[in-house]
C-alpha cells in the first residue's frame, strides 16, 4: 500500500511537471505542423521517372473520350516542357474494349516505348472507328506500318495484362474515381510535390507555376 504523504507529494509535484513539460511539447507540435511536404513522402505514382525533375501523370482509359480530347494536349505538353508524360492504364469496367487496347499498347511496349505510345496515340485519334470486332485489325495495320509482327496471341502468359491490372490497382490506391485523372508532379523537397489537374485549360499554367516553386 503506497504512503498518504508519498501520494500526497506526487499529486503536489505533477502541476510543476506538467507546466515546465507543456512549452516543450506545444514546441514539438508547432514544428510537426509547419515541416514542409517532402518530396519522398509523394505517393510512388505520383513522382516524375528517374532522373527527371517535373512530369505529367495520367490515369486513362482507351474508350474514354475525354482521354482521347486530352491525349494530344498532354503530349504537347511534354514536348514543349521537355518533361515526361508518365501514361497509366486505368480501364472502366463498362468499356468493352480498353482493356484489350491497353494490352496491345502494353506489347507494342516490348518493341519500344516509343512504338508503344505511337499506338496509344493512334487509338487515341481513331477513338470512335474502334469497336471489338475491328480493335486486332486496327492493331495488325499498326504493326504492319511499323515493320513489326503482330503474333496470333499477344499475351500468352498473361504478363501483360498483368501490368495493366497493376495500374488499375495504383490507381485504385489514389483514389482515382474518373479518367483522365491528370498531375503535375516534381521531385522537388520543398513545397507540394504534386498538383491535381482539373481544369486543362490550366495545364501550362500549373505547369508553370511548379516549376517556379
Amino acid at each position: 500500500m503506497q504512503h498518504p504523504n508519498k501520494t500526497m507529494k506526487i499529486q503536489q509535484l505533477l502541476p510543476r511537471l506538467v507546466s515546465l513539460l507543456l512549452p516543450s511539447l506545444v514546441l514539438a507540435c508547432l514544428v510537426l505542423l509547419c515541416l514542409p511536404v517532402f518530396g519522398q513522402d509523394a505517393p510512388e505514382g505520383l513522382r516524375p521517372p528517374k532522373g527527371a525533375q517535373f512530369a505529367i501523370v495520367v490515369f486513362e482509359d482507351f474508350q474514354c473520350p475525354q482521354c482521347g480530347r486530352v491525349a494530344p494536349l498532354l503530349v504537347q505538353a511534354s514536348r514543349t516542357y521537355k518533361i515526361p508524360l508518365v501514361q497509366h492504364d486505368f480501364p472502366l469496367p463498362a468499356h468493352n474494349w480498353s482493356f484489350d487496347a491497353a494490352v496491345l499498347a502494353r506489347y507494342f511496349d516490348t518493341h519500344s516505348k516509343e512504338i508503344g505510345n505511337a499506338f496509344r496515340d493512334a487509338v487515341f485519334a481513331h477513338q470512335l472507328e474502334i469497336n471489338p470486332q475491328n480493335l486486332r485489325g486496327f492493331a495488325e495495320k499498326f504493326a504492319a506500318d511499323n515493320k513489326i509482327a503482330l503474333p496470333f496471341i499477344v499475351d500468352p502468359e498473361g504478363k501483360l495484362a498483368g501490368l495493366v491490372r497493376a495500374d488499375k490497382d495504383l490507381g485504385m490506391s489514389l483514389h482515382i474515381v474518373h479518367t483522365p485523372t491528370i498531375w503535375v508532379v516534381s521531385s522537388k523537397r520543398t513545397g507540394k510535390p504534386y498538383v491535381e489537374v482539373t481544369d486543362t485549360s490550366q495545364l501550362y499554367v500549373m505547369i508553370d507555376a511548379m516549376k517556379k516553386e
